[in-house]
């Protein structure tokens, strides 16, 4: 309890504003979103992450190799056929090898404040699933909350209603989507990585159940930025398929692969002159994880968790009028708990309860360019358990 008030109370004290995201008023934009603002009938766009890691030699004397990776190249087309309707395709490239498309949707204008969106799209929880352009954050690698706990990029198929009420402050979005798998062929979902292998990627997903995501977004005071963001539903399972309403042990089977989920996110950012901070707290709940275990040997938890705070400044700032760039260092502090609680007779795994602390620097060439380069320390909360360390450097474009 004293944990979570006081990550509640660093939830409105620290912040974040990345610096290269563009604005409409005080909003935030990604690249889909910029795009749809486009004047250009075609428009072009793209970004990538070239990353180097290497973990540090451990205390019993191991080597360990780094390794140098293309993690990612995205391609980004915008067409508007007319004022009010557009379409974006995001084609994504990761590790040279493995090809997505990770967005790919309409958006019509029905009002200056309501848009209707369909398609493929990223589902608003927390800051990164939406804004991941590499520039927009600290860090070679993305927060591991938001690889674990908000399985980022998480992106599914449905339909729903976003807008911009720029004179209060307020952005909002509510969808229909498809949901996570849990089922297809094998059991998705697991104690270590949480929900992140039931991601879909809109590749001929299975449905069995809809689910429904929102996200509210405050921008009313300088500075300073407010979201939360919720999920709710069902995963699919591919058991459902052709089971008939009397096959009474097909339809407990069936149901036995599916878990219900409601996951709740908040997240604060703010910037002021040099200093730059965020948080972000995250919480998911899992029904029916106690038969789901039972049925396929798995040990996913009743509920995960994960937060972290980050703060930064730009040290440039100590030479006024001699540098146009800017130097972020920073400090980020994360956990995450893909074994948060347990159901049943499951027991905890503490080795689950994953604590990060990453620090470094953030080089802006340009507001499309930066030069990274970080530490980080892994620890986890198992009895005896060492801590990990690891250098990455890397480069990010976003044009």
């Amino acid at each position: 309890m004293k944990k979570t008030s006081l990550l509640f109370t660093l939830l409105f004290a620290l912040t974040t504003y990345s610096y290269s995201q563009i604005g409409l008023g005080d909003t935030m934009v990604n690249s889909a979103d910029r795009l749809i603002l486009s004047d250009s009938r075609i428009t072009l766009g793209g970004y990538g992450e070239i990353d180097f890691n290497n973990p540090l030699r451990s205390s019993n004397g191991e080597k360990r190799n780094g390794s140098f990776d293309v993690h990612r190249m995205v391609f980004l087309t915008g067409y508007k056929f007319n004022d009010r309707l557009s379409f974006v395709t995001e084609l994504e490239i990761e590790h040279i090898k493995e090809v997505y498309i990770e967005q790919a949707f309409i958006d019509y204008r029905l009002h200056d404040y309501v848009h209707f969106r369909a398609g493929l799209m990223l589902v608003p929880m927390g800051i990164i699933n939406e804004y991941h352009e590499p520039v927009t954050f600290n860090g070679v690698e993305r927060p591991n909350v938001d690889k674990y706990i908000i399985p980022t990029t998480w992106r599914e198929i449905g339909a729903g209603f976003s807008g911009t009420i720029a004179d209060i402050g307020i952005r909002y979005q509510a969808y229909v989507i498809n949901g996570l798998s849990s089922y297809d062929n094998e059991a998705a979902l697991s104690g270590k990585k949480g929900l992140r292998s039931g991601r879909q990627k809109g590749a001929q997903t299975t449905f069995s159940h809809p689910n429904a995501t929102f996200r509210l977004d405050y921008f009313g005071l300088n500075n300073l930025k407010f979201g939360v963001s919720g999920y709710v539903g069902k995963t699919q399972s591919s058991l459902y398929d052709r089971v008939e309403a009397e096959e009474n042990f097909n339809v407990a089977s069936a149901d036995s692969s599916v878990v219900g989920m409601s996951m709740f996110a908040a997240d604060v950012r703010y910037r002021y002159k040099g200093f730059e901070a965020r948080a972000q707290y995250v919480l998911g709940n899992i029904a029916n994880s106690t038969q789901y275990n039972t049925m396929f040997g798995t040990d996913v938890a009743s509920a995960i968790q994960g937060y972290y705070v980050e703060a930064g400044y730009d040290v440039l700032r100590f030479f006024p009028g001699k540098f146009e760039k800017r130097l972020v260092a920073f400090c980020r502090y994360e956990n995450y708990n893909t074994h948060h609680k347990v159901a049943g007779e499951l027991t905890k795994n503490d080795s689950y309860n994953r604590t990060d602390i990453t620090t470094g620097l953030t080089f802006h060439l340009d507001k499309g360019v930066a030069l990274k380069a970080d530490f980080q320390q892994f620890k986890n909360a198992q009895a005896g358990s060492r801590i990990n360390k690891q250098v990455n450097f890397g480069v990010g474009v976003w044009f």
